[in-house]
């Protein structure tokens, strides 16, 4: 199977919370897109790793993607070394996407980071043909996605692109509210974390509010980008 985008995030709902409204835009139009976590987020404060392997797969099935699979790196542990790379290539070399989406360059989270270095890495690396990788009994050819983007997470970086997602942000939503064990609920008697409370979640929304309000539409979600952002013409902009 050959993915139009590849989502990468270090945990379980880094995606969700980051670009599902891109996600079910192009699920949408067409587009085949897959997920991949890096880690199981065991170390959450709320729940489990078993509880988020649910939950992770709950929001696959309501966004629609073709695919989702956890690397099961160690929450809060992993590091951008030659192992994880070559993982991460592996599922690169698989699905051969040619947009990847992954991480905040810089977070609250120290995983954001390394997430987002380590999947720029290994994106970069999986087309060099002298790096040999077998997956499942099969040699893998080289394989670069055109494309990486970085979403936005806890801090407000500045985008330097807005995606309008009007029209598909109570799908992101609905992905979100699928990790029952980790967001606000009135009810629950887990320790309180910094998402897990009423104006994080309202956070969401009022992001990709703002984010619309700045290009002009209703919801937006932005992304920075490691070269410049090439148009065929100015009119390609809204």
């Amino acid at each position: 199977m050959k993915l139009d985008i590849l989502a990468i995030g270090a945990h379980p709902d880094d995606v969700e919370l980051s670009c599902a409204g891109t996600i079910a835009k192009e699920v949408a139009n067409g587009k085949k897109v897959g997920i991949l976590d890096l880690t199981r987020g065991e170390l959450g404060t709320r729940g489990t790793a078993e509880i988020r392997d649910k939950e992770a797969a709950d929001a696959a099935k309501i966004l629609g993607v073709a695919v989702r699979h956890n690397l099961q790196f160690s929450d809060g542990f992993f590091v951008n070394n030659t192992a994880t790379q070559l993982e991460v290539i592996k599922i690169l070399r698989k699905y051969k996407p040619d947009v990847v989406l992954c991480n905040a360059v810089d977070d609250r989270h120290i995983d954001h980071g390394k997430g987002s270095k380590l999947v720029s890495d290994a994106c970069f690396l999986s087309g060099l043909r002298k790096i040999e990788t077998i997956h499942e009994s099969n040699h893998q050819k080289e394989w670069r996605p055109k494309h990486v983007y970085h979403y936005i997470q806890w801090k407000d970086l500045t985008p330097d692109f807005v995606v309008d997602i009007t029209g598909h942000l109570d799908k992101k939503l609905e992905s979100v509210a699928a990790y029952k064990s980790q967001f606000f609920d009135e009810n629950s008697k887990e320790p309180v974390t910094p998402i897990a409370t009423a104006n994080f979640n309202e956070s969401i929304t009022y992001r990709a509010q703002n984010l619309g309000r700045l290009i002009g539409v209703e919801h937006g979600e932005g992304f920075t980008t490691e070269r410049y952002v090439a148009v065929d013409s100015i009119f390609d902009l809204i």
